[in-house]
């Protein structure tokens, strides 16, 4: 794939060429880009030591070789121009310490926002984005679930249609907005502001209409965005978990007992929509892409709100799986979903649903209505 001595612009140039969605450099092998979901070594010799403490070096700014070289770890975003004139890619980087010696990994996003038609997503996620003016929104999954993608289609979507003044948070900034109809900032951690917590301490104070909120991860990032979608904010956030029951436990593990109560009301009051995701591979000869996102959804209602506040999460599934005309599903359902647009095909939905008994009797009663109505059609 990649000849000669490693340059680590040549390799994140070819990522776009081989359509590589991570990239993995490591000492004792050689670089290997992840492309379809598999782990795929270039021709080369094995990084050496020498090599991995080097390679980076050039996208480093002084400032972030200090910073890495104090801590051990390192989050930053670098972009690459298109010798075309097209927007080009972006990549996460995470550097790490290992053995004391630097490993990377790297993930590659476009620089071209995508829209919901180019992630496959349905359509309650424009529909949320329409409807909601403030509140709490939650994209969650697990890492490499595509919450970056949705999110920022989402809020691209805002920036085309509402005249709003956009805030995000995030770490590292991975798309970059161009205004359209709203105005935007972008603060970096580490590089514009300090922290999540400095960031979300002045936010409210800068007149924002819309709040992006780069990923949740303690308990004064959860009650900030709770805060801020209690006085009257459109708030949205990642969650690192993976489905939407998991959301609730995930964000009040960050509390003490004694306080949840507390959290559960004001969630219940202020959370809008849950929109968990996980991407699975593609039928490619019916979709043009090589993955699909499958996702859960869980939107407010009076009996959402109630079976929050009175600590009864085990029943909202049952919710979700009766109140599909308001835009709700299970993971199971929308696997099926798939199938049936033949996005995916039953051995990967049977992989990785969640509920493969429901699954299978999901799609035999499909069958079943299809056998009735040809057998009508030809009576």
């Amino acid at each position: 794939m990649i000849r000669g001595a490693l340059n680590i612009k040549k390799l994140l140039a070819a990522m776009g060429r081989l359509d590589a969605s991570d990239l993995h450099i490591k000492v004792g092998i050689p670089p290997t880009y992840r492309i379809g979901g598999e782990l795929r070594p270039i021709e080369a010799d094995p990084v050496s030591e020498d090599e991995a403490d080097h390679l980076l070096d050039p996208i480093l700014t002084e400032v972030q070789k200090r910073k890495y070289d104090e801590t051990g770890d390192l989050d930053f975003a670098w972009h690459i121009e298109d010798p075309e004139g097209g927007p080009g890619d972006r990549f996460r980087i995470n550097l790490l310490r290992s053995g004391n010696h630097t490993h990377a990994a790297i993930r590659r996003v476009k620089a071209e926002i995508p829209s919901y038609a180019d992630l496959h997503l349905p359509k309650v996620y424009s529909d949320i984005v329409h409807r909601e003016r403030d509140g709490l929104v939650l994209v969650v999954g697990v890492t490499g679930s595509g919450k970056s993608s949705t999110l920022a289609a989402m809020i691209d979507e805002i920036n085309s249609s509402r005249a709003v003044n956009i805030i995000t948070i995030e770490d590292p900034v991975e798309y970059r907005f161009v205004p359209k109809q709203s105005i935007i900032s972008q603060r970096e951690i580490g590089i514009d502001v300090t922290d999540f917590h400095e960031a979300l301490r002045h936010v409210v104070r800068q007149d924002p209409d819309v709040i992006f909120i780069g990923e949740m991860r303690d308990q004064e990032t959860v009650l900030s965005a709770i805060q801020a979608a209690e006085t009257g904010h459109l708030v949205f956030a990642t969650l690192h978990t993976s489905d939407t029951m998991g959301a609730f436990g995930r964000m009040l593990e960050f509390f003490p007992q004694e306080e949840r109560t507390f959290v559960r009301n004001s969630l219940a009051g202020t959370l809008k929509a849950i929109c968990a995701q996980r991407l699975v591979p593609a039928n490619e000869e019916q979709l043009n892409s090589k993955v699909v996102p499958a996702v859960e959804v869980l939107l407010s209602s009076p009996t959402v709100r109630e079976l929050i506040r009175d600590e009864r999460d085990s029943d909202l599934p049952s919710v979700i799986a009766t109140s599909r005309e308001d835009g709700m599903c299970l993971f199971t359902h929308y696997f099926a979903d798939l199938v049936n647009k033949e996005w995916i095909t039953m051995a990967t939905a049977k992989e990785f649903a969640p509920n493969k008994d429901m699954l299978t009797s999901i799609l035999k009663g499909v069958e079943v209505k299809a056998a009735n109505l040809v057998g009508r059609i030809k009576g």
